[in-house]
């Protein structure tokens, strides 16, 4: 391997297509006791991308990964790393490496130890190990601790030394899971910029997993979203946060109005919907759905505009108000079955809009209201 910088590794020929996943099931027990984590999956994961599955606890995440690493086998499907099916290859056979969300450092070892480690193992030169060391060190800024042991480090500098760790071989996919879980809040704001530069800077295929939304909108390339063994939905940030394709991906990234229509006529991509309660609503009908039938409105809190009474839109009374520091949350009765979430952001006095049981109008600016697909 040739390291040419701290700014970035050797760049190589890569296929279009990092991993392949195709049918994939993993089932656990037999008979009564048979549990299936992963049922029938297939995506591709493209080369030199920052890939992220998202999801609940328990939705398969987990077992997705591992199957990757090596660490489980398919009950059925295949798994191909840049054409090559490795479902029945050994994880130290395949060129992935996984930072684990403990770390698992040598307690022992010094710094340049830990990420000498797998060099070794590899049987590298003795002088290609020192240099690698000290490239990747640099390029996760822990050069100044090369003699430092994992317990004389913070929570953040050691997981920059697994993530030297996991890169000085170079592998050609890194395998994330949930890193950033046991740091503070404004350590994980920072680290999700580091790992988005680390990933730009190795030329590196990233599979990361976690269940925080923020983090994947934040860092992604494409996200896959994952519920009870299936995915959802696979897109760019944009296109899961702006156009889910059901309620589950809609409720799971951010927050979102849901609406129960009856679709009364279709023009030109825009559809007429009338609630339970009578009222008319017009709605983006990206999907296609027909006149007559039943439907599901989508609506973003932060695409819901607020004024005082006789303004243009429903009328509607405050029901709750929600303080969150930037912005405000109104929960605001507009008739219907559930009330309709309004995101605002704060005066620049601090001063609150609108207080609990003020007469308001709500508005739905023009494609803010969509028809969820499924």
């Amino acid at each position: 391997m040739t390291l040419v910088s701290a700014a970035g590794f050797a760049e190589a020929e890569r296929a279009a297509a990092a991993i392949d996943i195709a049918g994939v099931t993993k089932a656990y027990g037999q008979g009564e006791n048979r549990f299936v984590a992963l049922k029938n999956v297939s995506m591709t994961i493209r080369d030199n991308e920052f890939f992220t599955l998202l999801g609940p606890s328990g939705c398969g995440k987990t077992t997705l990964l591992r199957i990757l690493a090596g660490f489980e086998a398919v009950t059925e499907g295949k798994v191909a790393l840049f054409g090559q099916n490795i479902a029945g290859l050994p994880a130290n056979k395949r060129s992935v490496n996984t930072v684990f969300q403990h770390y698992a450092l040598f307690p022992h070892m010094t710094v340049a130890e830990n990420v000498a480690y797998g060099l070794h193992r590899l049987k590298r030169p003795a002088d290609e190990i020192k240099r690698t060391v000290a490239c990747t060190l640099e390029l996760v800024k822990m050069d100044r601790f090369v003699d430092r042991r994992p317990g004389q480090l913070s929570g953040g500098q050691q997981q920059r030394v697994a993530l030297a760790r996991a890169l000085a071989p170079h592998p050609k996919v890194l395998l994330l899971d949930e890193p950033l879980s046991a740091l503070d809040l404004k350590l994980r704001q920072a680290m999700r910029t580091e790992l988005k530069h680390l990933q730009k800077a190795t030329g590196i295929t990233f599979v990361f997993v976690t269940h925080d939304q923020e983090e994947a909108l934040s860092m992604s390339d494409r996200i896959a979203v994952m519920s009870e063994g299936q995915v959802q939905q696979v897109g760019t940030p944009t296109q899961i946060y702006e156009y889910p394709v059901n309620r589950f991906v809609a409720s799971f990234i951010g927050d979102a109005n849901f609406i129960d229509v009856e679709i009364e006529e279709v023009e030109r991509g825009v559809a007429t919907c009338r609630t339970a309660r009578g009222l008319m609503l017009e709605a983006d009908n990206l999907a296609g759905h027909k006149p007559g039938g039943r439907s599901t409105l989508f609506l973003r809190p932060e695409k819901v505009r607020l004024s005082s009474v006789g303004g243009f839109g429903t009328p509607g009374k405050v029901q709750t108000v929600d303080y969150l520091g930037q912005s405000t949350f109104y929960h605001v009765d507009i008739g219907e079955d559930s009330p309709v979430m309004v995101e605002a952001r704060n005066q620049d006095n601090g001063d609150f809009a609108y207080k609990v049981g003020d007469a308001v109008s709500v508005g739905f600016g023009s494609g803010a209201l969509r028809i969820l697909a499924q």
